[in-house]
């Protein structure tokens, strides 16, 4: 069986496929066209970086890589944010007509995100009510089957009683629901079992249906679902670059700074912290060129270092894409030293590799819940990690740091 995966962002593209990787099949992450990755994998996980798009962009983004990506037999399924950041409801709505019903779930319970009532929480805290949703600016309750009846899907909600009631039940409801015309049903889940019974009972639904969700669901569907290893030409592991461990960090979310610093803690790295106006400013900042200079320096001598992103009182959570794109371009010079790339924030990873010109990664391990650990395609191949920003615990970074330097 092979899946489509349209993600919005690239660490959200990666988190989301590794649970397939984990189970066998061979699986990558695109860049550039999801057909990019067809002729490499059965699973292929596409980023469309479409986070920060208007909702209009991002939904004919989405339906544009789902018109490049499918093939006879292949499945959807539509990563989202666990924290329901970006356009994740106009994109399902644009979705929905093509793909049929939208089976929404996007708890992952590994990560302290759960479903209740149709509603998102955050280590037993409402979604609205943490540092999250104030970072983005983000208004009103995080109530699924509320704001995509708002986008013209009629939706229903499985209960968590009806969950628990076992996957032959719980496909029963489902299916009357799809006799009655709905055309998405929002999922509360708690633990790893619910979204297993989830998957269990969806899996092989008889009508048109996608599923919609995080790394949480996308991992009990690559259990559930068989993985039918298709005939794809056979891959030598390619040697590994040998260099320097660079770790971005552009993430402005607490839990990241606190990874950060236990790091830097662990392994006395280097660590520079970028003023973000030098960032907005560019070449045309004076500390452009010495700051350039600075982590060069450090690259050159085969050590490793910890970049970040400062804060100012001009921030804006928007010009996050601006400050990652030239984050990148401050590094490029310097990148053919770099062994391994860890990367926070799905936006940092992919301005960084999209300058390095590395359009694909192929999914390996994880090296935590969330922490999925890839290797470009190219040779000698770099290992890359990446993570989202606001999740993880607290030695996640450092646990990747480890991956990276394992033979």
């Amino acid at each position: 069986m092979s899946w489509l995966i349209i993600a919005d962002d690239l660490s959200g593209a990666a988190d989301c496929a590794i649970g397939f990787a984990a189970h066998g099949a061979r699986t990558v992450v695109t860049l550039d066209t999801p057909a990019a990755g067809s002729a490499l994998a059965e699973v292929v996980a596409h980023d469309v970086d479409s986070r920060r798009l208007s909702a209009p962009d991002a939904a004919a983004r989405n339906l544009d890589a789902w018109h490049h990506g499918r093939a006879p037999g292949r499945r959807l399924y539509k990563k989202i944010d666990s924290t329901l950041r970006g356009n994740w409801a106009a994109e399902t709505a644009a979705l929905q007509p093509l793909a049929g019903i939208a089976i929404v779930a996007p708890a992952f319970p590994a990560t302290g995100r759960t479903t209740h009532d149709g509603r998102m929480f955050v280590n037993d805290q409402p979604l609205e009510e943490t540092d999250i949703w104030r970072v983005e600016g983000l208004t009103g309750q995080a109530n699924m089957v509320a704001i995509l009846t708002a986008h013209g899907l009629r939706t229903a909600r499985i209960s968590l009683p009806t969950v628990r009631a076992g996957a032959a039940a719980l496909r029963a409801q489902v299916e009357a629901w799809m006799a009655e015309g709905f055309q998405a049903v929002v999922c509360d889940a708690e633990v790893d079992s619910d979204l297993a019974l989830l998957a269990a009972a969806t899996a092989e639904l008889p009508a048109p249906a996608f599923w919609v969700g995080s790394g949480g669901l996308a991992r009990a569907l690559a259990a559930a679902a068989p993985q039918g290893h298709a005939s794809l030409p056979a891959v030598s592991a390619p040697a590994c670059h040998r260099g320097p461990v660079l770790t971005l960090v552009g993430s402005m979310s607490g839990v990241s700074g606190k990874q950060a610093a236990y790091l830097c803690g662990k392994t006395g790295m280097a660590s520079l912290v970028l003023a973000p106006q030098v960032l907005r400013d560019g070449p045309h900042d004076a500390a452009w060129s010495a700051t350039q200079r600075e982590l060069g320096a450090v690259l050159a001598a085969g050590r490793d270092l910890l970049v970040s992103i400062g804060r100012d009182d001009a921030f804006d959570p928007a010009e996050g894409p601006q400050l990652s794109t030239a984050l990148a371009q401050l590094v490029l010079p310097y990148f053919a030293l770099v062994g391994g790339l860890v990367a926070t924030g799905g936006e940092t990873a992919r301005a960084m590799l999209s300058a390095a010109g590395i359009g694909t990664l192929t999914l390996k391990r994880e090296a935590e819940p969330g922490v999925p650990i890839s290797e470009t395609t190219d040779t000698p191949a770099r290992r890359v990690a990446t993570k989202a920003g606001a999740f993880g615990t607290e030695s996640a970074l450092w646990l990747a740091w480890q991956a990276m330097r394992q033979d």
